[in-house]
């Protein structure tokens, strides 16, 4: 099992300014190995950076994307709760990042950081926000991170309502 926390990382840009930038990263979960020794099982305990305002349940079936698109209000955590499949972020200094996720697998991927999830088995995931999607201007910006098609994030799908529609 893992979770991911911020990494953050200075560039600076042509004109010498210092720029922030967060990746998505794993890291393992704390546990408590009491309750694994009382032998009910075990407690993996995860805690976020940033306060949690609302979670969803998704269901991602085998051979199929999620994604393609970016939040620029919220910071999300992603959690599997069952199946396998790969989340790639592309970001923002165009670096590709990968992370190969399975049951108890959890990531951070920060406000503004593009990502697709790549089902390879059935998944069901529960995604944290930092922020209410309701409350957000702007919660989503879809794109085509050109890792598959038929997500409601591609703009070639025939799923796909742009901000205009």
């Amino acid at each position: 099992m893992a979770c991911a926390v911020l990494l953050i990382t200075t560039t600076k840009d042509m004109l010498g300014t210092e720029m922030v930038t967060a990746k998505m990263q794993i890291v393992n979960p704390s546990c408590n190995l009491n309750t694994i020794k009382d032998g009910r099982g075990a407690i993996f305990s995860f805690v976020p950076e940033m306060p949690i305002q609302e979670w969803t349940h998704q269901f991602i079936k085998a051979g199929r994307i999620r994604g393609n698109h970016s939040h620029p209000e919220f910071d999300e955590y992603i959690l599997l709760v069952s199946g396998s499949g790969v989340e790639v972020a592309k970001d923002a200094d165009g670096s590709e990042t990968q992370i190969q996720m399975s049951k108890g697998t959890c990531i951070y991927i920060p406000r503004g950081i593009s990502h697709v999830f790549l089902a390879i088995t059935d998944c069901e995931s529960v995604s944290f926000l930092t922020k209410r999607w309701d409350e957000c201007d702007k919660p989503i910006i879809h794109e085509n991170l050109g890792l598959g098609s038929g997500d409601h994030g591609d703009p070639s799908s025939p799923y796909y309502k742009s901000s205009e529609s």
